[in-house]
């Protein structure tokens, strides 16, 4: 028989579950999505029992199509969507719907927490306090909600409830628990200044584990429901970029991941906590023990082309959509589109910002928009890997995961704008594949996690930059850059207009 390991990659949008055996072959795959609510603008919520539901089906599916034999499964971890607020309340049944990583709503209690805290919140967390976070999203509930705030027995993110549900076990890892930015970063411990200044009891902070750690085994009525046996190990997992980080092999500082999901990420590893970027990009604790990481992110990398595709070219399929984008030439005959469609975090901490394109002129063709769109997310992720060159970095390599992995054009174009080879990997699967190392790691398979990298990831090809391409990309790139301070203040004031209305 076959022994295998389960990862659950919970996602903004659907749940992907991975079977996983000793190799780090993927035997059977299952996937199911769930809806997102918005119900006014800003708001991004989903239904917590959403995640549960479709996960469950994913792993039936697992043992019922595929023939998983739940025997074979003997451990079972988690990636998941970072940042979002789940509340429970004494008999642990959730209290509202979840608040997402991309809700903006908390405005007001993000600039409460800089006002109260300053650079000694920075300080502690590693992290400026940015809307997508955790804490901010707690005291939007404790203001506009507190019927519910006064009813909440513990707050979870979205994979602990879903690993809560299985194991009946409460807890957040440590990588997570870092996104909530309640965590002091170098102690490792809940921050008690930090509760006390914003009145959080700390009887609210789940209990903390590391991402390997052995948390439970599947309940007797998530096993009924699910068809898992008893048996089967749950340990800890962790936020879904640090997964990612680990299913792609950084596990160390000179090589970079370009992640391109809803959102997207350059996400570097670190060996310890370091202020020399100066809170402009995120410091997290790895999934790996005693390691961290650091990231930038720009808030709509594959979600400004999905936007893109469902306004302007819904009768395209995406090869199609690519082709005309490859079909134009660099630098889109001179158009620039910033992709601040939603917002931006980094390097410009701005919810109100707003896209644009510049530069449109009649004899462009919709494959010249379709490029710009593709480089001005390119040129957005770039701006994160200057935050680092600036601090002193050098990489020896990216790695692509994503969307941007998909497309010969996009991993092309990536090693032109960042003038450093980029690598995609030859089965790339992220935070998926992050997920089921660490349950191959806490079962003991691999005695650390570069073993198991060494196992489970490989390299498919690697994206050379082209000289000409690059020269032309850097004279672009310092137009791009100017766009945000130029147009930031017009965007503040047409959002503004819209509120009005």
């Amino acid at each position: 028989m076959t022994e295998c390991v389960l990862g659950v990659d919970l996602g903004t949008s659907a749940v992907k579950v991975s079977a996983v055996d000793r190799a780090g072959n993927i035997i059977a795959q299952e996937a199911f999505d769930y809806p997102l609510s918005q119900p006014q603008s800003g708001y991004s919520e989903q239904n917590p029992n959403d995640w549960v539901m479709s996960t469950t089906v994913a792993i039936v599916r697992l043992i019922l199509d595929d023939h998983i034999d739940p025997a074979q499964i003997t451990g079972i971890s988690y990636s998941g969507q970072m940042h979002g607020l789940v509340l429970l309340d004494q008999d642990y049944h959730v209290l509202r719907p979840a608040i997402l990583w991309n809700d903006t709503r908390t405005t007001a209690e993000r600039e409460e927490i800089e006002q109260t805290m300053g650079d000694e919140f920075v300080r502690i967390t590693g992290n400026r306090p940015l809307e997508g976070f955790t804490l901010p999203k707690l005291l939007w509930v404790k203001k506009h909600e507190p019927e519910l705030w006064d009813k909440t027995a513990v707050f979870l993110t979205p994979k602990d409830y879903v690993r809560y549900r299985m194991t009946g076990k409460l807890g957040i890892d440590f990588s997570d628990a870092t996104g909530t930015t309640l965590l002091d970063i170098h102690t490792n411990q809940w921050s008690q200044e930090i509760c006390d200044r914003f009145e959080i009891s700390d009887r609210i902070l789940p209990p903390l584990v590391h991402s390997d750690d052995l948390v439970g085994t599947v309940t007797a009525e998530y096993a009924e429901f699910s068809g898992l046996s008893q048996d089967t190990k749950v340990f800890g997992g962790g936020a879904d970029n640090a997964c990612g980080a680990l299913g792609a092999g950084i596990l160390r500082p000179e090589v970079v991941l370009s992640s391109i999901g809803t959102s997207g990420v350059i996400l570097k590893y670190e060996d310890h906590p370091t202020d020399a970027y100066q809170g402009q990009v995120q410091m997290e604790d790895h999934v790996v023990n005693d390691a961290y990481y650091s990231m930038g992110v720009t808030l709509a990398a594959g979600y400004s082309l999905s936007w893109y595709k469902k306004t302007f070219c819904a009768d395209l399929t995406f090869e199609q959509m690519l082709n005309g984008a490859a079909a134009s030439e660099i630098g889109a005959h001179g158009l620039l589109f910033t992709p601040y469609i939603v917002g931006e975090r980094t390097p410009y901490a701005d919810a109100e910002v707003r896209g644009s394109f510049i530069g449109v002129d009649a004899t462009q063709t919709r494959g010249d928009f379709t490029r710009s769109v593709i480089e001005g997310v390119t040129f957005s992720f770039r701006d994160l890997l200057e935050i680092y060159r600036q601090a002193g970095a050098h990489f020896k390599r990216v790695v692509a995961i994503g969307g941007g992995a998909k497309s010969p054009l996009w991993l092309q174009m990536q090693a032109d704008i960042f003038n450093v080879p980029v690598q995609k990997l030859e089965n790339e699967q992220g935070p998926g594949l992050g997920a089921t190392m660490i349950a191959a790691v806490g079962l003991g398979w691999y005695p650390d996690y570069q073993s198991c990298a060494d196992q489970f990831v490989h390299v498919d090809q690697v994206y050379q930059p082209i000289p000409t391409n690059v020269e032309r990309y850097n004279q672009i790139y310092a137009l791009y850059h100017e766009v945000y301070p130029q147009t930031k203040d017009l965007t503040h004031q047409l959002q503004a207009l819209k509120a009005d209305h």
